[in-house]
């Protein structure tokens, strides 16, 4: 049984932050990128949140990944459109920083929309929304990486792009609704969990490399490697596919980078788009609406009575709240992967 212990979000903020900053990341870095990490764990996206600070340290400390709030270089800004190179600056402090700017033109002008090529790993997308539907703004960001390829055209057998996810915060009287969804069928995380753990995945939602259906996480792993269906599966999945092909030109199309260039190096393309509905037709109008269409999601009949229709993000938020309250549950194998990098950096462990 994995056992799991719960800690005040503040003690891990700051236990988080002085590892980043004793790795070698300026403050202002540190504190964003741990930030979007806890934001991550605390909305229940485990496999993108805190364990991940190892990860992105390790990358600090061979120098593939930068922590210097002055690398990340930005190429134009026209005041609703900009563009951001991350030259593989820590993923979420670039995005967060692609957000701000495009909320800047947003607020300003109606919209704003930010670019950026080559950042590191930027995390869970949904982590990032919050702050802005706080503000009455509707955040979308969108995701590639023009290194990899993971996921198959329709149709076809060999892997040509990544799960491409779209995310996006709408602001309502309430609890905002937070959705993130990968192109793909599943992501890679649950592929490769389902392989840790012996299992098969839920549904054939793999293509092998002899362009057989399956459910087996082994005929992914393989040399050539097998490839994940688009969202959709085998049957719909013309519609997941079309949306990943509008993700990659909105992300490493604008970007001016992407796979034509081929990149050796994991370096995310991401799209940041911030609308204030008070230039159209108006906040409440626009709330008015989200929240109406909210209560009528919620009030319909479920298939099963013990599992109620509910909103892209509300399971996210209520764990949210309850980890707020009662502090944030960490499984021991995190809890020690987070040690013995604070070893290594010879800082006192989280106790």
């Amino acid at each position: 049984m994995t056992h799991a212990k719960r800690y005040a979000a503040a003690t891990l903020t700051t236990f988080v932050e002085q590892l980043f900053e004793k790795a070698g990341a300026d403050a202002e870095v540190a504190q964003v990128v741990t930030r979007v990490l806890l934001e991550g764990e605390l909305l229940g996206h485990r496999t993108h949140g805190l364990n991940l600070v190892s990860r992105y340290i390790g990358g600090m400390l061979t120098g593939q990944v930068k922590a210097s709030a002055q690398m990340l270089e930005q190429v134009s800004d026209s005041g609703i459109s900009a563009l951001f190179d991350g030259h593989y600056v820590l993923g979420p402090y670039c995005v967060s920083r692609a957000l701000d700017c495009a909320a800047k033109g947003a607020t300003a002008q109606g919209i704003g929309i930010a670019v950026v090529r080559r950042a590191s790993h930027i995390g869970c997308l949904a982590a990032y929304l919050k702050p802005f539907t706080d503000r009455g703004l509707v955040a979308m960001v969108y995701s590639s990486d023009p290194s990899a390829g993971l996921v198959c055209a329709h149709g076809g057998i060999d892997p040509v792009y990544t799960p491409n996810p779209i995310a996006a915060g709408i602001p309502t009287r309430g609890e905002p609704i937070l959705l993130d969804v990968s192109m793909s069928t599943v992501t890679l995380g649950l592929v490769g969990q389902c392989r840790d753990a012996g299992s098969t995945l839920p549904h054939p939602v793999l293509m092998s490399n002899e362009g057989r259906l399956s459910d087996d996480p082994a005929d992914f792993f393989t040399t050539p490697p097998g490839s994940i269906l688009p969202l959709g599966g085998q049957a719909f999945g013309h519609k997941g596919f079309a949306l990943a092909i509008l993700v990659e030109a909105l992300t490493s199309g604008l970007a001016g980078h992407g796979r034509k260039d081929a990149p050796d190096q994991w370096g995310a393309s991401a799209t940041a788009v911030v609308i204030d509905p008070r230039f159209f037709g108006g906040l409440k109008a626009f709330t008015d609406e989200s929240s109406f269409l909210s209560k009528l999601i919620l009030a319909s009949r479920p298939v099963d009575p013990g599992r109620p229709v509910r909103l892209p993000g509300q399971a996210g938020l209520k764990l949210r709240e309850q980890a707020l309250g009662e502090g944030v549950s960490l499984t021991q194998k995190v809890v020690d992967e987070l040690n013995r990098t604070a070893g290594q950096l010879q800082l006192p462990a989280l106790s």
